[in-house]
């Protein structure tokens, strides 16, 4: 006798595939899971990692656990240590200054920082911020002649590796920022500078603010509208300037007896010749403050201060974001007519310190670590520019 098949009720379309509904007490965990945060630092050393700490002081978290090292063949190894996904990861790097003390250039933390931001994005963090106080080959942001364009080509790799935003400070050209296909965040140092002049420079009423080029006349003009103060601009110094250097326009090179087309004959430059070194402005019986992005080769710095003493200034302040202070640098300052040099931590500069006791710092970490929480909550971050001009 045959067996009767035995029919289950149909299963309402509804009910088979309902979602199971959520425990109301897991839901948190994961949306602090999702939202939550990491701040890494792309290097393991001591005097790399110190701005790092003063951020995730300033913020109450603590360093993310990774590993940066170099190998016996050179290669640059990174492990991270603990889970980033859903995450956003703040990665802080400095640049290194180029002394004969430090055995990290400038390539290296390039790599460090690519690497990092590589395993990061393989390990599904959600979104990868890189803070680089100091943009590296801002300076080669230009076409030379038969060169190239290196600051693109790194805004590229750093696109590539998964960065998705970068918070960085007092870019050598703001048009740098054009490089990018993600945002940029182009913080100022200059209110911390300004406030280190009028708490720290006695009698700074009696100060004049000095461009030691026209090309940081701009800069200058700012800081003095600031402080109330009177402008001088160093006219005919000496210095292989970025604007006279030939560019791409001028490849390939002529050629002797070229064929012209007949009736074409185009205008002749004049070459450039900078005249007598002249100061544009009153600094005698005056405190001369000069101001740059950028101290790096202190050669045009200490001939301007020599100028500056000639011309009547008693005493010489240079202050600048960056300082980078490569090779002679503290020696140079240190036998100079310079009496004080003042610039931010975004580049250690430790050794420098110990070599020049004329080298101050002005901490940073506040803006930095403020602009770290705003982007991480969404929140504006026009506070952190208010103020802030297209010159500035």
């Amino acid at each position: 006798m045959p067996k009767k098949l035995l029919l289950l009720p149909p299963l309402s379309v509804s009910s088979a595939f309902r979602a199971p509904r959520a425990c109301p007490a897991a839901r948190p965990a994961m949306n602090a899971a999702r939202t939550g945060y990491r701040v890494f630092s792309a290097n393991s050393t001591a005097a790399c990692t110190e701005l790092a700490k003063r951020i995730t002081e300033r913020l109450g978290a603590e360093l993310g656990k990774s590993v940066v090292y170099q190998e016996t063949n050179g290669e640059t190894r990174v492990e991270i240590k603990e889970s980033v996904r859903g995450q956003d990861i703040f990665i802080i790097q400095t640049i290194p200054s180029a002394n004969l003390i430090c055995f990290r250039d400038v390539n290296t933390a390039v790599m460090e920082l690519l690497i990092m931001a590589y395993a990061l994005k393989t390990a599904c963090a959600r979104n990868i911020i890189g803070v680089i106080p100091y943009f590296p080959y801002s300076k080669q942001s230009k076409m030379r002649k038969r060169g190239s364009i290196v600051c693109k080509l790194l805004a590229s790799m750093l696109a590539k590796a998964g960065l998705t935003h970068i918070i960085t400070m007092d870019l050598h050209q703001k048009e740098i920022q054009g490089f990018f296909s993600f945002p940029v965040d182009n913080l100022r140092a200059s209110p911390f500078l300004l406030q280190y002049i009028q708490e720290e420079i006695p009698n700074y009423r009696n100060a004049v603010i000095v461009a030691k080029s026209p090309d940081a006349a701009k800069r200058a003009q700012s800081y003095a509208e600031r402080l109330r103060l009177g402008l001088a601009v160093i006219h005919g110094e000496a210095q292989c300037a970025e604007l006279d250097m030939d560019d791409g326009r001028h490849s390939p090179p002529m050629v002797k007896n070229a064929t012209v087309h007949p009736g074409l004959e185009l205008p002749l430059m004049m070459a450039k010749e900078k005249p007598p070194i002249t100061v544009v402005g009153d600094v005698g019986g005056r405190i001369a403050i000069i101001v740059d992005d950028i101290i790096d080769d202190v050669e045009s710095f200490v001939a301007a201060a020599e100028i500056l003493k000639e011309r009547g200034a008693y005493k010489i302040y240079v202050m600048a974001t960056h300082g980078i202070l490569s090779a002679e640098a503290p020696r140079l300052i240190e036998e100079s007519s310079i009496d004080e040099v003042v610039v931010t931590n975004t580049v250690p500069h430790e050794v420098q310190k110990l070599q020049c006791p004329k080298i101050k710092t002005v901490d940073i970490s506040l803006i930095l670590s403020e602009a770290i929480r705003r982007i991480h909550n969404g929140e504006s971050m026009a506070y952190l520019f208010r103020n802030i001009t297209v010159d500035d």
